[in-house]
């Protein structure tokens, strides 16, 4: 099992790392976390042939092991919506109960999911990398924990405590979260990972030896900062670089809204020769974007409360000058409903609202959820989109709104090119696009078509996560991990 002292240590990272490296070995490998709160899902297999959402990290570290996702390997996923709001999906399914249960009242409810999902993958597998969630040692939620230690007891898990030491205080947050667990719970830690290091790794000395003295648990890595892994952050937009190689012939602006949600699908773009990715939060950030430059609106876990946002920092008419200007703009399914007229909301799911206006498109919010793979193929695209014509793509789609022509402006003529059926609309002028398929710059012939180039693919990201912990384990310590 896989722990960290703070969200951000490199928790998700390191557990993807694992399953690669033991699958290498020949094992037969599955994730699992009990709990993910992440607007970032993915469409995985569910009991009896159904479809679910797990939390994206999950979903990338079943891949990493060369398993099959689903629902057990995440059981209890919460989606944002508010700072004091998350919708609850349970083996895959929005639970409406749960959602409006209090949280404290919800974990006895939820653990036996969770402990039969993991019972299961343990049955099923020779090893269970399982990745707790932000720090062991939030003594004011210890008493009802069913993510952290709670999970590390009832699977009697060996343990890794790793902590971020490029923020500093390293030591201390691997000593104080150690001596904040009960005796029972401290034996589970098996070995220290210092994460994110700068520098020589010799002038650690002698702290990591003084740690194992006063708590018997060894440093078992120290791994470099990795600005290049491949993997997308699970929770937010840490990594504002631009990391591509070449010059920039294209800038791809992702309006970073506070609900965005499925933002990890853009992570190979980072990746493309000539593509800069640049997260943007005023309009401020919008400034020398050329003709040939994007903006994406991404999916939102809160539609029409983003949108507000949107036009709270003025970034409605920022959008709008560029489209005027024929500057191609894209919506990806909460972004998608945001380009069109109007968000009508009669069931209280999302809210109402007024869209851009740049597709003639209404959005309605209905209470059953659209939970699923998706394969199709674009028809005939006109303008800045046009390369995509006749191209063949997979993704997922996970949304409540409906989409369709608005009825009054259709009447008079005004429709959209519906270039996928009842999933992707452009504009007449060709240079707006939006759908709602998930996963498009995922697709090796989406950037192939769009960009002339490929991202590494997944396969050789997670062989380098591989390699990158081997390299830098202590000798025997992987094997220590299972034995």
């Amino acid at each position: 099992m896989v722990l960290g002292t703070t969200s951000g240590a490199g928790k998700s990272w390191l557990a993807t790392a694992l399953c690669r490296w033991y699958s290498n070995q020949g094992l037969k490998v599955a994730p699992f976390k009990a709990q993910n709160m992440s607007n970032n899902a993915r469409v995985v297999a569910g009991p009896e042939g159904a479809t679910g959402e797990i939390g994206s990290a999950q979903y990338f570290q079943a891949l990493a092991a060369r398993a099959v996702p689903d629902v057990r390997m995440n059981p209890l996923l919460l989606k944002p919506e508010a700072d004091t709001h998350s919708q609850v999906v349970l083996m895959g399914q929005v639970s409406a109960e749960l959602t409006a249960m209090p949280w404290r009242g919800r974990s006895e409810r939820v653990w036996p999911h969770m402990a039969a999902a993991l019972d299961a993958l343990r049955a099923e597998n020779d090893v269970v990398v399982i990745e707790g969630a932000g720090s062991p040692a939030e003594i004011n939620l210890h008493a009802s924990d069913i993510v952290n230690m709670r999970v590390a007891r009832h699977a009697d898990a060996r343990c890794l405590l790793v902590t971020d030491i490029d923020r500093g205080g390293a030591f201390a947050h691997l000593y104080g979260t150690w001596a904040l667990l009960p005796e029972d719970e401290r034996v589970l830690i098996q070995g220290f990972v210092l994460n994110k290091f700068r520098g020589d790794a010799s002038l650690l000395a002698p702290a990591p030896q003084m740690l194992q003295d006063l708590t018997g648990v060894p440093t078992v890595a120290t791994i470099p900062m990795q600005w290049r892994h491949g993997l997308p952050e699970e929770d937010g937009v840490f990594d504002d670089r631009s990391l591509t190689a070449g010059a920039v012939h294209t800038t791809v602006a992702v309006i970073a809204y506070p609900r965005i949600s499925n933002l990890d699908e853009f992570q190979p773009l980072k990746n493309v020769p000539g593509v800069r990715l640049l997260w943007v939060r005023s309009p401020a950030d919008l400034v020398g974007l050329r003709g040939g430059d994007w903006i994406v609106l991404p999916g939102s876990k809160a539609t029409a409360a983003d949108l507000a946002w949107l036009r709270a920092q003025g970034l409605d008419q920022a959008i709008a000058a560029h489209a005027a200007r024929g500057g191609a703009v894209l919506g990806v399914c909460g972004g998608l409903q945001m380009l069109g007229e109007a968000l009508i909301d009669t069931e209280g799911i999302d809210g109402n609202a007024p869209g851009l206006g740049l597709l003639p498109l209404v959005t309605t919010f209905e209470p059953a959820k659209t939970v699923r793979r998706t394969a199709a193929r674009f028809g005939a695209l006109a303008g800045a989109w046009a390369m995509l014509s006749g191209v063949a793509v997979e993704g997922y789609e996970i949304h409540h709104g409906q989409t369709a022509q608005h009825p009054a402006m259709a009447a008079k003529g005004d429709v959209a090119r519906e270039v996928i059926a009842g999933l992707a609309w452009q504009n007449a002028a060709g240079n707006v696009l939006g759908l709602y398929l998930h996963g498009l710059f995922e697709d090796a012939a989406v950037l192939q078509a769009l960009f002339g180039a490929h991202a590494p693919t997944l396969d050789a990201v997670f062989d380098g996560l591989a390699d990158c912990i081997a390299r830098h384990m202590e000798p025997g310590a992987l094997d220590a991990l299972i034995a």
